[in-house]
């Protein structure tokens, strides 16, 4: 049987594809990371689905789920908070299921960082402002960060930095990030976006670890930095959709 390892979303029941809905109902297994999902989203799960909370699991205990089901010709939904492509331990799991001859697939789902920009009413990329998004996170007690990804680097780009796995380190990071963006640079947090208990804070670079710290974030945050997150912001017009623009059919 097949391990489908699928997007949840930013948490929000009502925010998974089509295809990771049908899934879930088809698969009599499923393992999902209970600290980030709004529990409803297990009700997409067929009545009987066993279901396995993997917050308190290391690697190897969730292989062995993963595997035991595939021997035993069941199906597993194998939900990860967000998208699958960033920051799941997708390419952890894989290998070690193909080293076990366990076939697996990806169902991709919204990522955290699109439903905080939503939440905001945000667009991250601006014309002439911003035209890059780095998605990104930070190191304390957690893997290393590669040489070269030091957060001075992607700041100093000017880019639309969103933070992931970060809102312990909010004071340092934001003292740290001034020397590029400057002092008053918009700066939003969004906790459990798209969830019942989603918070947004806005701030600046200045006051926002004060509000973080205030409301006694410790999880489930992402923290989006950038001139692009203006109220005020000068837009300039879009060369796509310029009425001067000569197009093909003209």
């Amino acid at each position: 049987m097949t391990v489908h390892f699928i997007g949840a979303g930013p948490g929000a029941a009502d925010l998974l594809t089509v295809r990771a809905v049908n899934l879930l109902r088809n698969s009599p297994v499923c393992l999902y990371a209970g600290t980030y999902l709004d529990p409803e989203v297990l009700a997409h799960c067929a009545p009987g689905t066993e279901l396995i909370d993997t917050q308190h699991l290391n690697l190897d205990q969730i292989i062995d789920h993963l595997v035991r089901a595939h021997e035993a010709g069941r199906g597993v939904a194998r939900l990860c908070s967000g998208d699958p492509s960033i920051y799941s331990a997708l390419t952890e799991q894989t290998r070690r299921l193909d080293a076990r001859g366990v076939p697996w697939d990806i169902t991709p789902g919204v990522p955290a960082y699109a439903a905080a920009a939503a939440a905001l009413g945000t667009e991250l990329t601006v014309p002439e402002v911003v035209q890059s998004v780095v998605l990104t996170r930070t190191q304390a007690r957690s893997t290393a960060m590669p040489q070269g990804e030091a957060l001075a680097n992607f700041a100093a780009t000017g880019a639309t930095l969103v933070l992931h796995l970060a809102i312990t380190r909010i004071r340092t990071l934001a003292q740290e990030l001034i020397t590029e963006y400057g002092a008053d640079c918009p700066v939003a947090v969004v906790y459990r976006a798209s969830q019942p208990e989603q918070l947004v804070l806005r701030g600046t670079l200045t006051d926002i670890a004060d509000q973080v710290e205030a409301a006694g974030l410790r999880q489930a945050a992402v923290i989006l930095v950038g001139r692009a997150l203006s109220a005020s912001i000068d837009c300039a017009q879009s060369h796509l959709y310029d009425p001067a623009r000569v197009r093909a059919d003209q």
